[in-house]
């Protein structure tokens, strides 16, 4: 088998679809008006951004005045975590309880916000990456005023019992907050049913375009604005907004959320052929839940095998991939997400991140088994370090 390309890194972001694209282009030709214009040109881009708000809302269950655009998952994350702290101390209380495994967008609010006086616990997930709704329970306190627990962790796609931790906080008062950038399109979101009363989301990561996300604010919740300026979004988040990305983020939203069993079964017989393969590789783990995990992600440590090495050797063959985060790429340290699950430095640093997409076919699949255990042969192969297997 020739070499081809084969992308395999869709946590990291995804292509723009032709709906999409088609579904941006006039914003940028044709209704390029400015929304807050009373004239016909802003109220035609006024109007789409409405629909791109109505589309938006009923992809997770809530109301269009319920959702706020953002630059992406990032900023969506500092809003949420930043100004229910900022509201939660007006009222008293300063403890936030969140993971050890979440987006480094939470993980730096959180220590920014330590250094502001608030106290944080973090919470172990167990060895598959799990957080129990009891442990967020046992964390609560009088003075906490915040809950962030990310729906699907972006590492190792373990899906988190988010409905159940939501129901507690609901009952005790307490803000809840969900970083759901991985989990919308593969799992149903209800932002109701699953007792959520913020919610991050980023448009990269479904096809569409990159610098566009949403922020869902409950209704009642008085969450200070997050940037100063002009009335637009209600006065919460000023500036003029970026009406292409948000009616594509519309557009994405819709076209992922049609079929979710649908496409969830498909990547989830490619992602067990492609697991079920790649384990054959001796001495190989599968990181993550086995089961309550995200359709489309395989995260593999290989013992013997430093994760960079094995990338850049996948490339060479035609197959783009990650060993983590992407926007942890430029560091030394093994993921955080690893290590705080239990799994020693060499595995944390040998690890594998294997996406898959809408456009991933069968073949696709079987190349990166075939070349996967090429390059981890190779590499142990050369390595004075590599002794014989032994159990993982």
């Amino acid at each position: 088998m020739g070499n081809r390309f084969v992308y395999a890194d869709n946590a990291a972001t995804t292509k723009v679809s032709e709906s999409v694209l088609q579904a941006m282009l006039p914003m940028m030709t044709e209704h390029y008006g400015n929304p807050s214009s009373v004239h016909k040109m802003g109220r035609e881009a006024s109007r789409l951004l409405l629909q791109a708000s109505g589309r938006s809302a009923e992809s997770i269950g809530c109301k269009p005045n319920e959702i706020y655009f953002t630059s992406g998952g990032t900023e969506s994350d500092n809003w949420a975590v930043r100004s229910a702290a900022l509201l939660g101390e007006q009222q008293g209380k300063r403890h936030i309880v969140t993971t050890m495994i979440e987006h480094h967008a939470v993980l730096k609010c959180c220590r920014a916000l330590e250094k502001q006086g608030f106290e944080v616990t973090y919470l172990r997930p167990d060895g598959s990456g799990l957080i129990g709704a009891e442990q967020v329970e046992s964390a609560l306190r009088e003075d906490t005023c915040l809950v962030s627990v990310m729906t699907a962790n972006n590492e190792v796609g373990t899906i988190q019992p988010v409905a159940e931790i939501g129901g507690i906080c609901r009952e005790r008062g307490v803000l809840f907050h969900t970083d759901s950038v991985q989990a919308v399109g593969s799992i149903p979101i209800d932002v109701a049913a699953m007792n959520i009363d913020m919610l991050s989301l980023s448009g990269h990561k479904i096809h569409a375009p990159k610098g566009v996300g949403a922020l869902y604010i409950r209704s009642g919740i008085a969450l200070p604005p997050f940037i100063l300026g002009g009335e637009q979004q209600r006065g919460r988040r000023a500036g003029t907004e970026n009406t292409a990305g948000i009616v594509g983020l519309g557009q994405a939203l819709a076209d992922i959320t049609k079929d979710i069993s649908g496409r969830s079964e498909r990547l989830a017989r490619l992602r067990d052929r492609l697991a079920e393969g790649l384990l054959r590789i001796p001495e190989t783990r599968l990181n993550g839940h086995p089961t309550q995990r995200l359709c489309s992600n395989v995260n593999l440590s290989l013992r013997g095998v430093e994760g960079e090495s094995l990338l850049l050797m996948l490339e060479t063959m035609g197959i783009c991939a990650s060993s983590g985060a992407a926007c942890a790429s430029g560091s030394l340290e093994p993921s955080h997400v690893l290590t705080a699950m239990g799994l020693p430095e060499e595995l944390a640093r040998g690890s594998l991140r294997l996406s898959l997409g809408d456009d991933t076919t069968e073949e696709d699949v079987d190349y990166i088994i075939e070349k996967v255990a090429a390059a981890a042969a190779r590499i142990r192969g050369r390595s004075p370090l590599w002794t014989e297997p032994q159990k993982v």
